[in-house]
């Protein structure tokens, strides 16, 4: 069956930067990627953009046209992340059909401590934690004794915002430098995890419920990281392709894995899943120790399908190309908003 989708995603970095910087040409490149391969695979689809003060309007919008489903693309409202769970609560409010993630999904998994938490209280392995809202904070981690290395990341970003080699900290007063340094460009509170040094293997998801696909697994290849540099996903890793950091970190299928660790890492990963609360598709990210125990360092409700990124890889070795990946996702989120009968 042929469906009418809005495919909605967020304008504000037009706003805010301009139409041609990098981020508001990448936001918009992804939106009509989903576009066309919504098309390509036999929907009705149309783009919707919203930046945050024409809310009202694209709601107003969305309620007078009632598509068979809106494919959320919205990760950030007036260039903050945060306002990302203003959208499927609006769309939950208006009775539309939606992908992805609802609010409480987006919200848990934005604000990192509390995705923790819950996955501590589930029983689901994640490295111990701290969080640091100030200098004085991190200079009272440090003295306590940590068992290092440690590592920093921001309590409320993805895609390795704010990740550089020294968010690895090896001692006390690398710990509290680099802290200084994040609380000092961000203005936001720091997650302080336990450093897991391994293989980094992540896992794509798709389903609900207890219908749930887990894609070939693709891990890390850190082959050609230089000596000295610690084997992670730095911001540049992600977006310079110029950076040293961007050569070292390849993602390659899981390799030499025997089925018991494919088999724990899978379980973890669903496990996770099922915590946060992810539907239609998602992504786990995991570090596997040297006793073969994977470790949850982030969910990703509503993560990255740009046709160049890890979950199309995933697709593409389970057999589905492009178009297929994304109306799989669309039929899947409008077969579960439609109930068991559907």
């Amino acid at each position: 069956m042929a469906l009418g989708i809005a495919v909605l995603y967020n304008t504000d970095f037009e706003h805010i930067a301009g139409a041609a910087s990098v981020d508001a040409v990448a936001v918009r490149n992804a939106a009509e990627a989903v576009r066309d391969a919504l098309i390509a695979a036999g929907h009705r689809a149309e783009l919707v953009g919203m930046w945050g003060k024409d809310v009202p309007e694209v709601m107003a919008r969305l309620d007078r046209e009632r598509p068979d489903l809106v494919f959320n693309l919205c990760e950030s409202l007036g260039g903050i992340a945060r306002n990302e769970i203003a959208v499927p609560a609006l769309l939950d409010l208006l009775g539309l059909a939606y992908t992805g993630g609802d609010a409480m999904a987006l919200g848990l998994a934005l604000y990192k401590p509390r995705t923790k938490d819950v996955l501590i209280g589930r029983g689901v392995s994640t490295p111990p934690y701290r969080v640091v809202a100030t200098v004085a904070d991190a200079e009272r981690f440090a003295a306590s004794g940590l068992d290092y290395p440690w590592f920093i990341k921001l309590a409320n970003e993805d895609a390795s915002v704010g990740i550089t080699e020294a968010n690895v900290a090896r001692d006390a007063a690398g710990l509290v430098q680099r802290c200084r340094e994040l609380l000092t460009e961000f203005g936001e509170p720091l997650l302080l995890e336990r450093y897991v040094d391994g293989r980094e293997v992540n896992v794509t998801l798709l389903g609900s419920g207890d219908d749930v696909v887990v894609l070939p697994l693709h891990e890390i290849d850190f082959a050609a990281m230089p000596a000295g540099r610690p084997h992670i996903v730095s911001y540049a890793a992600k977006w310079d392709e110029a950076h040293v950091d961007y050569a070292g970190t390849k993602p390659v299928p899981l390799r030499s894995a025997d089925p018991g660790l494919a088999e724990r890492v899978i379980a973890t990963a669903r496990a996770a899943w099922d915590a946060v609360g992810l539907r239609d598709y998602g992504r786990v990210d995991l570090r596997i120790d040297a006793a073969g125990t994977p470790w949850v360092i982030d969910v990703n409700p509503n993560c990255d399908i740009s046709p160049d990124a890890g979950v199309h890889r995933a697709a593409i070795a389970y057999g589905w190309d492009y178009p297929r990946l994304i109306a799989g996702i669309a039929e899947l989120a409008h077969r579960r908003a439609r109930g068991p009968r559907a």
